[in-house]
């Protein structure tokens, strides 16, 4: 006599988002031509400098500038990549506030979990269900994943409790599968840019230096010369100051960012665990 194995369905109810990474690769793009636009047409207007001339096509000739902002200008051609860079990082930290912000849900996931605890306890499905749809977010979209298989185990007379709870787990694996990239996604460029943006400015200030050097060998004033040099230098720092900027706020997100998901994933792991013990305590 052939015998039979009760398996859990294969089929699950969470559905894959469909999401866009267009911002990835044009935001970058973008935010390097507005930086070239205001280092040239900003920071770079005729007016902002006593002497000046429009040769030199993209990169023209300043001198005397008339106030600080100006004066980064003076930096080089580096100065409008390191400002691109920061517009990128400025970009991708909305764009992840406004992503994880949507995830955190409408309420606290502690106080929302407990709620559906309560409701399990007291084996109201279809509440726990309604908690869900309060809560949003990503604890909420898992949870409500995982109440969906709950709820059909609980009138499935085939598999034994082991196997329902394996089947609620594995619905809760394969909804937290979904969430997490939406959480992640785009971090990377804030890391990167926290790295790359010092290297950046200490590039744009070596490159600053070897003028400021190059002019002092062409110039043999003495005081003339000093003034020049230094005024060189405070021109390079610029780039340093820039980058240095940058890589500080792209790191101080970063780690703000990956808190508030370590949180959200905290939630979610919680959420499982609580869907299967419940189950496995009042339907054995």
């Amino acid at each position: 006599m052939a015998e039979t194995t009760a398996t859990v369905k294969p089929t699950t109810s969470v559905q894959a988002k469909k999401s866009s990474n267009i911002i990835s690769l044009i935001a970058p793009i973008l935010c390097l031509i507005a930086g070239y636009c205001i280092w040239r047409f900003g920071l770079g207007a005729g007016s902002n400098f006593g002497v000046g001339s429009e040769n030199g096509g993209f990169w023209p000739e300043r001198h005397d500038p008339k106030s600080a902002l100006s004066k980064m200008y003076l930096g080089g051609i580096i100065v409008p990549v390191l400002i691109g860079t920061f517009l990128t990082m400025l970009t991708f930290v909305i764009e992840r506030f406004i992503t994880i912000s949507k995830a955190n849900g409408t309420g606290n996931n502690a106080d929302f979990i407990r709620k559906v605890q309560y409701q399990l306890a007291n084996k109201n499905v279809d509440a726990a269900l309604a908690e869900c749809d309060k809560q949003k977010g990503s604890v909420g979209n898992v949870m409500k994943a995982g109440l969906h298989r709950y709820k059909e185990m609980i009138s499935n007379t085939e598999l034994s409790t082991d196997q329902k709870v394996m089947a609620i787990q594995k619905e809760v694996e394969e909804a937290t599968s979904l969430e997490l990239p939406m959480l992640e996604k785009n971090l990377v460029f804030l890391s990167t840019i926290a790295t790359l943006a010092t290297l950046i400015g200490l590039l744009g200030t070596v490159m600053g230096m070897i003028r400021a050097f190059a002019g002092l060998g062409e110039d043999s004033g003495g005081a003339n010369s000093a003034a020049q040099l230094s005024i060189g230098i405070s021109e390079a720092l610029y780039n340093t100051a820039l980058g240095i900027g940058t890589s500080a706020f792209a790191i101080m997100f970063y780690n703000i960012f990956t808190t508030k998901i370590d949180g959200i994933t905290y939630g979610i792991d919680e959420s499982g665990f609580t869907l299967t013990q419940t189950f496995a305590s009042l339907y054995k």
